[in-house]
Parts: C-alpha cells; sequence; structure tokens
C-alpha cells in the first residue's frame, strides 16, 4: 500500500510508512493515539472485573450471571440487552489469559488500521451476528434431539471474543501475500479443530463470526486480491501446518476430554499409537517445510496406515456394540472421524501438489534442472547482453552459473539459500522470464530464492508478490565532459596537485603484465589491508587481487621516482546492453593503499582514471555500492531496522559507511541496489547466507570476537 490513507467503499488503512513515522515520534503516544477504543476497553474489562470479584472466581458461579449472558436461554426470556451488557464480563478467570490477547491483537490492530469508528462497527457487527448466529443454529439443533445441539441450547456465554476475531480478520485482509492466506488458514484452522473438538458456545459462536468477517471482507472491493495457482512454497508449507494439526488433534484425542459434535469423548487411543504417529510427524515436517521427496513419501505411508487404522476400527463398532462395549456408535465414532478426515486430506493434498516435494535427500544429487555454464559460457553472455555495474562479478571463480533461456544467471548458494548476484544477464525485456525461471529452479532442489544488488529493471521484474529492499546505492560519475572545475571538485583537485609535487605518477595498467616487483608490492599491501581487520578478505561483490590480475579488468597505480607502489585500484568492465561487445563504462573493484604512503592517493587514483576513461571515450564510471548503505529516504520499517543494525556492527571492521561518504567527493549520482526476497520469513535465513558468502573463510569464533571488538573500540 502507497503512502497515505487508501479509502474505497467507506474503508481507511493506515499505511505502514505512517504507522512507523508514529512509532518513531514516541512510541508510547503512539500506540495510545493510534487505539484509544481498545486500551480504554481493557481498563473498563479490568476493573470491572475486580469490582464484581470475577477476576479471582467465575462469572457463572454469580446470582446475576443470567442477566447479563448471552445464549438462546436469555433470548428466549426476552433478555436482549445481554447483547449489550455480556463484552464487559469473562468466565472463567482462566480466560483472561487468552481473551486479554486477543483484544489487543484483535481491536487494537484493526483499531490501529482503520480508525475507532469503522474498528467498532466490524466489532459490533461481529459480536451480534456471532451470538444471535449461534442462538438460531442452537434452536435449530436443539428440536432435533441430538444431545450436542440441547446442551447449546441450554448454554449461556460472555465476552468479547465475537467482535474481536470479526476485528483481526479484518485487520488480517491488510496483510501482503502470502501472510494474508497464512494467517486466514491459521484462525480457520484453530476455529474449526476448537469447535469439532471441544464445542462449547463460544467455540460455535467464533465459528460463525470469522466465517462472516470473511465473508464481508471479501465482498470489500479494497480488500479483494487475485488468487491463483500456490506456489511451490505455498504448497510445502501449507503441508507443513497441516500435518502439525493433524498431530495436534491427535493429542487432543489422546489427552483431553470432550463433550461436543463429535459426542462425548474420554481419552480411548492407544498411547504408542499416537506416540509414533507423533514421532514420525516430528522427524518429517521439516522435510515437507523442504520439498523432500522421502519426507513426502513418508506422509504417504503414514497417511496411509492411519486411514487403514481408522477403516479396521470402524469394521469393528458392531462388534463392539454386540459384545457390550459400548452402548451406541457414537461413542467412538467421534474420535476417529476427524482425524480420518484430516488424514485424507493431507493425503489428497500432497498426492496432488506432488511436483513441490521433489527434492532428494542427499545434498549431492541436489543438482539444479538446468544447464550449467563455465566461467567463459559466462564471459560470451556478458559482452553479448551486457548488465548492470556488477554484471562482470558473475564471472568470478566463486560463482555457480547456470542457463535461462538465451541468458545466464550466476549465484551462490549458502545455507540453504541461492543468491542471484546482480541483474541476471539475459535479453533485454526478458528479466522476468529469468526470474521466474531462477525461481522454480531453485527451489526445486530445495534453495531459498533472492536477489542481491540487483537494479532497477530487475527490481521492477521481480516475480508476484515478491518484496524488494534497497541495501545499497550505486555511486556512478558521468564521464562525457568531465572537468574538475569549481568548489565541488577541490578535494579532488588539491589531491591532483599533491601528487604532481611529490613526484607521483599514474598508470593505467593490466596488473597481470605488470614487473614481478609491482605485483609483490599490490599483494603486500592488500595483506596488510586485510590483517588489519581482524577478518578474512570480504568476498561476493568485493574482488581480491586475485580478481585484480583478469586480463579483461584494469588497474590503476601510483607509484613514485623510485618505484614505490602507494595504491591500487581495479576497473571492472560494464558491457552495453544496447550494443553486443561494447564497454560502456567501468565499476570500481579493488581500493589498497599503502601505510604511511602518500595521504590522498585514492583520491587521486579514482581521479586520474575517470580522466583516463573519459578520455578514450567511455561513458560511466560506477564506484560501485557499498553493502548495507542507503540513504535515509529509500526506506523505513522493521526490514530496514535490522539492516541498519547489522551495518552499525560491521562498520567499525569494514568501514563501509565511510567509504560510501568518501565517494561522494566525486559528485555522483546514485541508483538503488536491492534485495529481492519472496517474503518476510526468508529474511533470517538470507541474512546468514550473505554473512557466509562475505565472508566464506570465516569461523563462528571469527564473527564473535571481532564483533565483541568492535564494541569495546566504540
Amino acid at each position: 500500500m502507497g503512502d497515505g490513507a487508501k479509502r474505497s467503499e467507506n474503508v481507511t488503512v493506515t499505511s505502514d510508512s505512517e504507522i512507523g513515522e508514529v512509532r518513531r515520534r514516541n512510541p508510547v503516544v503512539g500506540v495510545v493515539r493510534a487505539m484509544p477504543f481498545t486500551l480504554c476497553f481493557v481498563v473498563v474489562l479490568l476493573l470491572t472485573s475486580a469490582i464484581t470479584g470475577i477476576m479471582f472466581s467465575p462469572a457463572a458461579d454469580k446470582p446475576w450471571f443470567d442477566a447479563i449472558a448471552t445464549g438462546l436461554p436469555a433470548f428466549e426470556d426476552g433478555r436482549w440487552w445481554t447483547i449489550l451488557t455480556s463484552p464487559f464480563f469473562l468466565s472463567p478467570p482462566i480466560v483472561y489469559l487468552t481473551l486479554l490477547p486477543l483484544v489487543l491483537g484483535g481491536f487494537g490492530w484493526a483499531e490501529w488500521r482503520f480508525g475507532t469508528l469503522r474498528m467498532l462497527a466490524i466489532a459490533l457487527g461481529g459480536h451480534i451476528v456471532g451470538v444471535l448466529g449461534a442462538a438460531g443454529i442452537s434452536a435449530a439443533l436443539a428440536s432435533t434431539g441430538w444431545h450436542w445441539g440441547q446442551k447449546l441450547a441450554s448454554s449461556l456465554d460472555v465476552g468479547p471474543s465475537c467482535g474481536a476475531f470479526a476485528a483481526l480478520v479484518f485487520a488480517i485482509a491488510t496483510l501482503p501475500s502470502p501472510w494474508r492466506l497464512r494467517a486466514r488458514a491459521a484462525v480457520v484452522l484453530w476455529a474449526g479443530i476448537s469447535l469439532l473438538y471441544l464445542g462449547q458456545l463460544y467455540d460455535l459462536e467464533h465459528a460463525i463470526a470469522i466465517i462472516a468477517a470473511l465473508i464481508v471482507a471479501g465482498l470489500i472491493p479494497s480488500f479483494r486480491h487475485p488468487s491463483g495457482r500456490p506456489t511451490t512454497r505455498e504448497w510445502r508449507l501449507i503441508g507443513f501446518w497441516s500435518l502439525i494439526a493433524v498431530g495436534a488433534i491427535e493429542v487432543i484425542n489422546l489427552a483431553v476430554p470432550y463433550d461436543g459434535p463429535l459426542g462425548t469423548h474420554y481419552p480411548a487411543f492407544a498411547v504408542w499409537d499416537v506416540v509414533f504417529d507423533l514421532v514420525v510427524i516430528a522427524l518429517i515436517t521439516n522435510g515437507i517445510r523442504r520439498g523432500y521427496r522421502i519426507a513426502w513419501i513418508a506422509t504417504i505411508t503414514l497417511g496411509a496406515l492411519n486411514l487403514l487404522s481408522a477403516a479396521l476400527s470402524f469394521i469393528t463398532i458392531p462388534a463392539l456394540l454386540e459384545l457390550g462395549y459400548i452402548n451406541s456408535p457414537g461413542e467412538v465414532l467421534g474420535q476417529y472421524i476427524a482425524p480420518t478426515v484430516f488424514w485424507l486430506a493431507i493425503l489428497i493434498y500432497v498426492i496432488v501438489g506432488r511436483g513441490a516435494f521433489r527434492v532428494p535427500l542427499r545434498r549431492s544429487r541436489r543438482a539444479l534442472a538446468t544447464t550449467t555454464l563455465n566461467r567463459d559460457d559466462m564471459i560470451e553472455r556478458v559482452k553479448r547482453f551486457g548488465g548492470g555495474t556488477i554484471s562482470w562479478m558473475t564471472t568470478w571463480d566463486e560463482n555457480s552459473r547456470i542457463a535461462v533461456g538465451d541468458g545466464a544467471i550466476a549465484y551462490q548458494a549458502h545455507s540453504g539459500v541461492a543468491i542471484m548476484l546482480g541483474d541476471p544477464i539475459v535479453p533485454a525485456g526478458t528479466h522476468a522470464s529469468a526470474l521466474q525461471s531462477f525461481t522454480r529452479i531453485t527451489q526445486q532442489a530445495g534453495l531459498i530464492p533472492c536477489g542481491f544488488s540487483t537494479g532497477d529493471v530487475t527490481e521492477s521484474a521481480k516475480p508476484e508478490g515478491w518484496r524488494s529492499i534497497v541495501v545499497a546505492e550505486d555511486t556512478i560519475v558521468d564521464l562525457p565532459n568531465l572537468a574538475f572545475t569549481g568548489k565541488p571538485w577541490s578535494h579532488v583537485r588539491t589531491a591532483i596537485n599533491r601528487a604532481t609535487r611529490q613526484g607521483i605518477e599514474f598508470r593505467m595498467v593490466r596488473l597481470a603484465d605488470e614487473p614481478w616487483n609491482i605485483l609483490a608490492q599490490a599483494r603486500a599491501i592488500s595483506e596488510q589491508w586485510a590483517g588489519d581487520k581482524g577478518l578474512p578478505e570480504m568476498r561476493f561483490t568485493l574482488g581480491t587481487i586475485k580478481e585484480a590480475l583478469d586480463p579483461d579488468a584494469y588497474v590503476g597505480i601510483a607509484i613514485d621516482a623510485e618505484g614505490n607502489l602507494h595504491g591500487v585500484t581495479s576497473w571492472l568492465p560494464v558491457f552495453d546492453v544496447t550494443k553486443a561487445d561494447r564497454v560502456a563504462g567501468w565499476t570500481l573493484d579493488v581500493m589498497r593503499r599503502r601505510d604511511g604512503g602518500f595521504g590522498p592517493v585514492m583520491e587521486y587514483l579514482i581521479a586520474s582514471s575517470a580522466k583516463h576513461f573519459s578520455e578514450l571515450g567511455y561513458d560511466f564510471i560506477s564506484l560501485s555500492g557499498a553493502p548495507l548503505v542507503r540513504s535515509n529516504e529509500s526506506g523505513a520499517g522493521a526490514v530496514y531496522q535490522v539492516l541498519d543494525q547489522l551495518g552499525d556492527l560491521i562498520e567499525p571492521l569494514y568501514g563501509f559507511r565511510s567509504l560510501h561518504k568518501f565517494k561522494q567527493k566525486f559528485n555522483p549520482r546514485h541508483e538503488s541496489l536491492h534485495l529481492l526476497y519472496r517474503d518476510e520469513g526468508d529474511l533470517p535465513r538470507i541474512g546468514i547466507a550473505l554473512t557466509r558468502a562475505y565472508l566464506p573463510d570465516a569461523s563462528m569464533r571469527d564473527l564473535v570476537s571481532t564483533a565483541a571488538s568492535a564494541g569495546k573500540d566504540d
């Protein structure tokens, strides 16, 4: 949703940016201003409970309970006012532990999103529909003589839970995909299990309020969303949560007596049967989440065994009746029906979605189902199709490369994540199909797909439902008509003038062609720089002297009259996306300076390189983006706060923010570099994978000790 309030069909939704701004100004004041009714209602609820004594003893035991509680008996006796009095009481006291969080979550979230008046309308509507709908169903069921219907017809209830659930369902409708579907499924599953197994009046009221809220929310245009076939990931996640749900159902059957629509039940299942199922479910659920074929086979087998066991149990019912062990089939049918239905549904689900569960268990067999490319193949595609400013990094040895159509994608796999490096190297207009292919191929291999340091073109072509955040800003200097004149270039002119006075010479070379003493000095400077960090040299989007030796890369060096090397900068080619085999610009990679050498050597080297490339007719140079460094205007929210904290942690070690500030001396323009990911659930694993990509040789001990020492230095 964009900034500001969205108004459609009289529904106003507060944007995430507005919420974040309120939180930043003053969290406490922001909460009070955002949900005043919710907080006042909770205070009134607690005061009412304390004054009447129901905080410590059940309200149902009070002589005045019938006068304030809803239910069929109340409405038959004409006590319609109970619709308005019941929300302010709770019973029994244990309910406070569950209902207060629901009130804060349901009322509070909805009030924050829609405003007080609309939240009140939703909550009151949900409350009225829930209690009146349950009373009507109770009356209809009681006339059938069904034991459960008769129990409902004599029951009374208090509490605001129907309204809270309705408000929660409406608030869930504002979530982005796929969280919206997941949250709705969780609420419906919880309501269904509690209704079938516990079957109290309030369970029926909750189910009615939730269903009504889902229907009404679906009819409001601003809450409508296009539906389609679930993605591979959704198939896996739904299977994962379905297994957990059926495990919970078996625990309920084993340990919880209930008197609901499934009949009166006392725990009767054999303990070892349930324990066996729970152990197997515990072993295979994560495999289902990751799409392992062996877990899919185990799920099919376990489901078939449970269906066979249920069938045998149904067959024995006549014998049990004849022998007098049970008085009616209803005494045992209930405990078998729900698990059987759930297992049958799971079996149908995993069979229909079998394509999502094809990942081999052994890592060595998880090859991506596509053509792999070598370095020469990648170089050919980069030169033919061009790419972003870091496209040449895709040719580095640490990357894996796959063919997507006529083009290619480079990635690194760490911690179960496939990190696409930069933009796909593909013909113009095919970025979307390339990303879809990458997503499908990596998910089939059990990997989490994401893209790192992608440009705006790729960001705009990301698959539907994906997210993006700015993780760096590319700093680009346009070369046509470049002149170091005026006040903005004063630092650069000063560096050039000092170098001239001190006899420092600039040379643009192919490092591999340089004499042995130049190579030795370059390596010594790099090793000294890396040793000062306390960690191995960072990789991934940061090259080393090894990459600077690439014959396609240029290296700018600053050397004095005695042959002493003062600094090194390497430049990677950026090929034109509109004309094959044409280098449009150059990207800065390695920056190394000698300790105790010429002070402004980096300013001198970069300025001299820019002048050199400008004279040769190139379009631009990129000073590249510093990881996890962005402008304050590039985004806000919880994800960016985490990135800022990570940036704070590594800043003392590598000085990325200082480097980003240094590059502003060259008056660049900025282009955003993005992290593309499926949803926020992937971010923790992506964070670990990026750490391993940048520091593949660092041990956990290295990371902890260096971070601790950096904290002390601060």
